[in-house]
Order: structure tokens, then C-alpha cells, then sequence
């Protein structure tokens, strides 16, 4: 590994195949000096946030993001004005409104978030979320007919709706009226509906970033305050609407909406609020996922949000909206460890799916991984779980993928994109020019419906619109790292002045440090496919770094053979609080075997 400037520590290329770089160029050290002067923050901090495109104007008010400065006017949103006006009238008048939600994390949240709403206000509600397998994605006439049956007169569909016209005619038919708060991009045409959504493409506020749940909430502030201005609140407690941002924040970090604006404020207020275990149904899901200490982003992502939609992918789709309403906490707790048994029965399934996933993906890319994308396809396959899937073939490959799921003639599947890739416009002008049945999502996410003899052709059109881009994408990717550290700098004050920068995901990615030329003394496995290793520096410091999901991969083989060796190992830290005590931990993101008699 020799030196050169472009690559830190000289890594051209780690053992997945990345070179790694300086988060910060010259032009973004001197930010990060402006910060540290200008604010009184500390050095790593403010490189942290410099890194982030934050600077010394920004950077308080990115540390502390509030609502009152960056929540929009809600009638800034396009159809707001008139969707408010549509629930003020079924909120005085008591009309029985129906919620229709997606059968996801976002989906249930959305739902979660109105109906304790309409609770407050005394209003009937029902809530439908449609089962993935035999009701497919977003609102079917059916279901519709018998929302009408039970004395539905407003429909209101949250994360889904936008492209729905044969089911928002049949309600129209039935004499209900529909309003769809939805955040996926939407066609020039639209359904007979008020459609909120900040992608159509007549909305210019700017709030694109938003999740269903976030657009949910903003409808609420419009209808809240409209209700307030006409005297509804003058006899009844009003709502606290801050005190629903836990659901919000679920739902933003769970559909891996940007964590930055809006966002952010959503998420960290969220989890201030999630923090005092208010919420009977979020405390019982806590619980049984093992959730020690307080909150973080990473805990939505990757304990609370794969629980809830464990029973939209291989169960009762309804479960997740059931438990976040839920007062009762006998209810909540079985509720909650059904959800915990059917995560742990998905996990099983994706892991079956994704072995033959890899296979035929080897072979599609070939052995010099050619192509712009991987798309893959089995019969049998768990339609719930295609996402899962086609989001680990995304991580392993460098690419976006496709997973479908085979059932006849017909297939169903997931995709998911990689940064600076579209994805959903992708999918929706495939649609477009007649090349699949259907299909939708945004720019990391969408879903499709095609025939079995259309995929071919479906292929072709993926190489022709993804090539550039994607070769664009992987071109300017590679691990961007924050810092230099050593085992004995990776201490809980250090962490704990770097999650003051979070929360991360999304557009606000988690700090990645290397630890330069340390030893790597150990490695075990743990788990059903994690590694754990332990290493030393050169002072003799040592700590212990977590490889999860990577006993499989080629970050596992190349640890395997590493052991007693000097590398460079670049990973993430966070503080894991378990039994009163207060500790750092680290997962491995990626590693480069030191050359003999080449230090750092």
C-alpha cells in the first residue's frame, strides 16, 4: 500500500474493493477550522459537521433542530388548503372516516398517527391495511367497497393513493370522498382525489424529502389549527401533537427518508419523546427486541421497524398500526412478541431467499460483476421479503437491484437504488411505455408488477436508463472516512460528542473512522453469521469491533485469514448501554490488510 495522497492510508482498494478517502477535501478542512473557531465546538465535532455540508452559520441550529423554524406552512403544501377543509367537515359533522394504510412501517405509523387523532376528536374511524399477498400495494376496489359498507363517507389513504384511479372512482361511485396523503412520485395525471403529496409535480414547497407519516403530521398541524380557529377544542382536550412525533420518527428513519431539514427535527424530537417510554405499543416492541438505554436511529432502522413490518411481509399486515394504538399493555405485550416471532420466522426465510438470490446474481454479473444493475427472480419466493432481499444484493453488489417473486405468469418485486441513482423514475417510465403492468416508489426505493415474459424486455430498458448513472455513481463512490483514531481515543466522552451530530441515516450518514495499522489479535464468530474481533495498537490498546452479518461475505474471508495481522480497519462507534454501565461499540464497515513492512 503506497502512499499516495488520493487514497487515505494508501488504500486504493480495501478488501471489498473500495478505496478510501478523506470525507473532507481542503476546501472543507478549512470549514471545518471555521466551525471550531466561529462556534467553540470541539475539533472532531466540527469536522463531523463539516463533512455534512454544515457550516459555522449552520451549525447550532443543525445540532438543535426545532420545528418551530423548520416546519412548512402546511397550505404551502399543493391540495392542502381543500384536504383541511375535507376533515374539518368530517370532524364536525362526526362522518365515519376510513384510513387506508400501506402495509409497511411507514404505512402503519401514518395511520397509527390519524386515527389517535380522530380518537381526540371523538370521530368514527376504521383503518384497513391491506394484506401484501392477496391485496397487493395500495387501495383495491374491494376493500373500498366495503369501507362504504360499514358508513365510510371520507377515505383518507396515507404512503400510497397517488396512482390509484380505478379504486378512487369506485369510492367516488360509492359517494365517498377521498383525500390521499402519499410521498411517492407521482404521474402528471392524477386520480379524483385530493392528493397531498410534496412529489407531485405541480407542488413547489419543497418538501420532497417527507415520508407519508411526516406529510401526515403537517395535514394534522393544518387540521388541528383549523379546528382551533372555529372553537372545535373549546370543550375537549386538545391533542398533543408533539407527542405523537415518536410515530414520525419511526416512520422517517424506517422508509430511510433524508435525515436532514424537516427530517431531522422530526427524528430528534421523536426520539426525545420516544425516550419516555410513553407509548404502550413502542415500549412492549422495545422490550422484546432488547432495547437498552436510550434510543437511537439505528434502533428504529433495525430493531422497532423490522418488528412492525414483520407482520405486513409474513403475517397480519394489521399488527403494526394495532399495537401503536394500543392502551391495554397485556395486549400490547403479545402483540409485540408476535411481531418478535415473525421477525425471527423472516429472518429464516431471507436468508433461504438471498442464498439462491447470490447464485443467480453471480451469474448474471459474471466474474468481472459487468452490468448496471442485478435484477433476480424466484419462483416461490416470500413477496414480503423481496424487498429484504434485493436490499442486501444492493450492499453486496455496489448496484441497484431487483428481486421479484415468481407466481405463475406473473411477478412481483422490490428494488432498491444506490445514491445518486433514481430509482423510482426509473420504474415509473418503464410503466410509462407499457414495459410492466405497474410500479412505483422514490429515488432508493421502488416496487413493480410485470409479466413473466415481460422481464427480458424489462432488463433491456434497466441497462439502457441505469448505465450512466450508476457507472456515475460507483465511479465517484468509495469509503469516506471522517478520522484517523486508535483504540485508546474510542473512549464513551469521544462517542458521546460525536452522536451530538446525529441522528444518522439517510443524507446524514454515521461517521466512519479508520484505525490505522492495528493488530488484529482475535477473531470469533457470535450469532447466527456475525464476527467479532479484537485488536491492538501499537501502544497496546485494545478494543473490540463487531462485523455483523459477515461471516459469509468476502469481509469475512479476507478477517479469516487476517488474523495476526497488521490493517487499517475502518468502522463506526456508538455507546451501548447495558446493566448500568456505559460502553463504545464498533462495527466494522471495511478492512485493508497491511502490506509486510508497510506501517501507516
Amino acid at each position: 500500500m503506497e502512499s499516495d495522497p488520493r487514497f487515505l492510508l494508501g488504500v486504493r482498494s480495501s478488501v471489498l474493493g473500495r478505496p478510501w478517502r478523506s470525507r473532507l477535501d481542503a476546501a472543507g478542512d478549512a470549514r471545518a477550522l471555521t466551525i471550531a473557531q466561529q462556534t467553540g465546538l470541539p475539533d472532531l465535532l466540527s469536522r463531523v459537521l463539516a463533512g455534512r455540508g454544515v457550516t459555522s452559520e449552520t451549525a447550532l441550529g443543525h445540532l438543535d433542530p426545532t420545528l418551530r423554524t423548520l416546519l412548512p406552512e402546511p397550505f404551502s403544501l399543493t391540495a392542502m388548503e381543500e384536504a383541511t377543509a375535507r376533515l374539518v367537515r368530517a370532524v364536525e359533522r362526526q362522518e365515519t372516516i376510513a384510513i387506508f394504510g400501506d402495509y409497511d412501517v411507514d404505512g402503519a405509523c401514518s395511520s397509527a398517527l390519524l386515527a389517535e387523532f380522530f380518537d381526540f376528536c371523538g370521530v368514527p374511524r376504521l383503518i384497513h391495511i391491506p394484506d401484501r399477498i392477496t391485496e397487493g400495494y395500495g387501495p383495491n376496489a374491494e376493500a373500498v367497497r366495503s369501507l362504504a359498507a360499514r358508513d365510510a363517507r371520507l377515505l383518507v389513504t396515507v404512503d400510497c393513493g397517488t396512482t390509484s384511479f380505478e379504486p378512487f372512482a369506485e369510492a367516488r361511485r360509492l359517494g365517498m370522498d377521498v383525500i390521499a396523503l402519499d410521498h411517492h412520485q407521482a404521474p402528471e395525471t392524477l386520480p379524483d382525489a385530493i392528493v397531498v403529496n410534496p412529489n407531485r409535480q405541480d407542488d413547489v414547497s419543497g418538501q420532497g424529502a417527507l415520508c407519508a407519516a411526516g406529510v401526515a403530521f403537517v395535514a394534522l398541524v393544518a387540521l388541528n389549527r383549523a379546528l382551533r380557529q372555529r372553537g372545535f377544542w373549546r370543550e375537549r382536550r386538545e391533542p398533543d401533537l408533539l407527542g405523537s412525533l415518536d410515530l414520525v420518527a419511526l416512520a422517517t428513519v424506517a422508509d430511510v427518508a433524508p435525515l436532514t431539514g424537516l427530517n431531522r427535527a422530526f427524528v430528534t424530537k421523536g426520539l426525545a419523546v420516544m425516550k419516555t417510554r410513553g407509548r404502550v405499543g413502542l415500549r412492549a416492541l422495545a422490550d422484546v427486541a432488547g432495547l437498552n438505554g436510550p434510543p437511537r436511529a439505528f434502533h428504529l432502522g433495525f430493531l422497532l421497524g423490522p418488528r412492525i413490518n414483520a407482520g405486513g411481509r409474513i403475517g397480519d399486515a394489521a399488527l403494526g398500526a394495532r399495537l401503536l394504538l394500543l392502551k391495554d399493555e397485556i395486549e400490547a405485550g403479545a402483540i409485540a412478541a408476535e411481531l418478535d416471532r415473525l421477525n425471527g420466522e423472516r429472518q429464516i426465510l431471507e436468508k433461504q431467499m438471498l442464498q439462491e438470490a447470490l447464485a443467480e446474481a453471480y451469474k448474471q454479473l459474471g466474474p468481472m460483476e459487468q452490468g448496471a444493475f442485478v435484477l433476480t427472480a424466484g419462483e416461490d419466493w416470500q413477496p414480503g421479503i423481496v424487498g429484504l432481499v434485493a436490499s442486501r444484493l444492493k450492499e453486496m453488489f455496489g448496484r441497484p437491484a431487483f428481486a421479484l417473486a415468481l407466481n405463475g405468469d406473473i411477478a412481483t418485486g422490490s428494488a432498491r437504488s444506490i445514491s445518486g441513482v433514481d430509482l423510482g423514475r426509473a420504474v415509473r417510465a418503464a410503466v410509462d411505455r407499457g414495459l410492466i403492468v405497474k410500479g412505483g416508489g422514490h429515488a432508493m426505493a421502488a416496487g413493480v408488477t410485470l409479466r413473466r415474459d415481460q422481464i427480458g424486455a424489462f432488463e433491456a430498458f434497466l441497462e439502457e436508463a441505469l448505465a450512466e448513472p450508476v457507472a456515475r455513481a460507483r465511479a465517484e463512490a468509495g469509503l469516506a472516512v471522517d478520522g484517523l483514531l486508535t483504540a485508546s481515543a474510542c473512549a464513551p466522552a469521544l462517542v458521546e460528542e460525536i452522536e451530538k451530530a446525529g441522528p444518522f441515516g439517510s443524507a446524514n450518514p454515521e461517521p466512519v473512522f479508520a484505525l490505522p495499522d492495528h493488530r488484529i489479535a482475535d477473531v470469533q464468530s457470535f450469532g447466527a453469521d456475525h464476527l467479532r474481533l479484537r485488536v491492538q495498537a501499537g501502544d497496546g490498546a485494545r478494543m473490540e469491533i463487531a462485523a455483523f452479518r459477515a461471516a459469509h461475505t468476502a469481509l469475512g474471508a479476507a478477517l479469516a485469514k487476517a488474523r495476526g495481522e497488521r490493517a487499517h480497519l475502518a468502522c463506526t462507534l456508538a455507546l451501548d448501554h447495558w446493566g448500568g454501565r456505559t460502553k463504545v461499540s464498533a462495527r466494522l464497515v471495511d478492512l485493508a490488510v497491511c502490506k509486510p513492512g508497510v506501517g501507516a
